[in-house]
C-alpha cells in the first residue's frame, strides 16, 4: 500500500514539475520563447568592422561587439533554463536593420549608431562605445577637413549614418561632394585605396581598425574634426520587454564586474589578430557611460 501511495505521489509530483515547466514555457515571449524552442540564437555579424565586428583569418566573427554578444547569449540562456547554440548569419550595412526587424538575426553584433530615428524601428542595448565620422585620405593628399572635400569622390558605406552626414554636408555647404556609395567598409576602404575615391568617411575608430587589419599605418591618415556624435549598441527586435530586460541586466553586471573594460582593452589596446594595434585608450565619455551602467537602478 505504502508503495502504491509513493509511486502515485512520484507520479503527481512528477506531473506537477511538468506542468510548472510547460506554464513558465508558455509564459515566455518574443525572442526568448523562441530560443527556448529551437535552442539556438541568431547573431548578426560584419565582416569588416574592425574591432567591433570581423572575420578572422579561420573566417570566424571576432571583435569586441562579438565576445560582448556572447555574453549575452550565456545570459538568455539562463533565463530560458537551456543551453543555446549560436547561428552566424553575416550582414551589412544595408541589410543589418532587415534582417533584425524580420526575425533573421536575433542580436546584430557590429558598430551600429544608435539614435532616434533608428530605434523607431529597432531597440538597443546600453551604449557599448562612442564614436564620430571622420575622413580617411591617403597621406601627401591636401584634404585636413570636410570643407576641402568640395568636388571631389568620397566613398561611404550603403546604411551608415555617415552616408546621411556627408550628404547634408555637402548640401548645408554647397560642396558638391560625390559620394561612392560602397557596400560595406572594405569596399568603401578599397576605393580609396585604387585611387577611385578621394577620401573614406565613416566612424573614425573603423578607420583606425581598418588601417591597423591593412598594416597601413605609414600609408594613410585620418583627418579632420568630429562630424557627426555616434554611439553604438547591440540591436535586437523592437516591442520585446522581456529581452530588453535581459539585455539591461546583463550589461549592468557586465559593467559592475569590469568584463566591459576588459574586452575593450583587449580589442582596442592589444594587437589584433593581424599583429596590429588601435591603440585607443578609452574615451573620457565611455569611462562615464559605464560606471553610469554598473549602479543598479533603485
Amino acid at each position: 500500500m505504502t508503495t502504491m501511495l509513493g509511486r502515485a505521489g512520484l507520479a503527481c509530483a512528477a506531473l506537477l514539475l511538468a506542468a510548472g515547466a510547460a506554464q513558465a514555457q508558455e509564459l515566455l515571449t518574443g525572442t526568448l520563447a523562441k530560443a527556448r524552442a529551437s535552442g539556438a540564437i541568431t547573431i548578426g555579424y560584419r565582416e569588416s568592422s574592425v574591432p567591433f565586428s570581423f572575420l578572422n583569418t579561420r573566417k570566424e566573427p571576432v571583435g569586441y561587439s562579438i565576445e560582448l554578444c556572447r555574453e549575452l547569449v550565456t545570459a538568455i540562456g539562463n533565463a530560458v533554463d537551456r543551453t543555446l547554440a549560436i547561428q552566424w548569419e553575416p550582414v551589412t550595412s544595408d541589410s543589418r536593420f532587415d534582417a533584425v526587424t524580420s526575425g533573421k538575426v536575433d542580436l546584430e553584433c557590429g558598430s551600429t549608431t544608435s539614435n532616434l530615428e533608428r530605434q523607431k524601428r529597432v531597440s538597443f542595448s546600453p551604449t557599448i562605445f562612442v564614436s564620430g565620422t571622420k575622413v580617411l585620405v591617403k597621406k601627401g593628399t591636401p584634404i585636413a577637413s570636410f570643407r576641402d572635400l568640395a568636388g571631389r569622390k568620397v566613398a561611404v558605406t550603403a546604411g551608415t549614418t555617415n552616408e546621411k552626414t556627408l550628404r547634408d554636408l555637402s548640401e548645408k555647404f554647397k560642396l558638391g561632394i560625390q559620394l561612392q556609395v560602397a557596400r560595406d567598409h572594405a569596399e568603401s576602404f578599397a576605393l580609396v585605396r585604387s585611387g577611385q575615391a578621394d577620401a573614406f568617411a565613416t566612424d573614425d575608430v573603423l578607420l583606425y581598425g581598418l588601417i591597423a587589419q591593412e598594416n597601413a599605418q605609414a600609408d594613410y591618415r585620418v583627418v579632420g574634426d568630429f562630424l557627426s556624435y555616434d554611439p553604438y549598441g547591440i540591436m535586437y527586435r523592437k516591442g520585446d520587454p522581456q529581452l530588453a530586460k535581459v539585455i539591461n541586466d546583463s550589461f549592468q553586471v557586465l559593467a559592475e564586474d569590469g568584463e566591459i573594460e576588459r574586452q575593450y582593452k583587449r580589442w582596442f589596446l592589444r594587437k589584433l589578430p593581424t599583429g596590429a594595434s588601435l591603440d585607443l585608450p578609452m574615451s573620457a565619455q565611455l569611462e562615464t557611460i559605464i560606471k553610469t551602467m554598473s549602479v543598479k537602478a533603485e
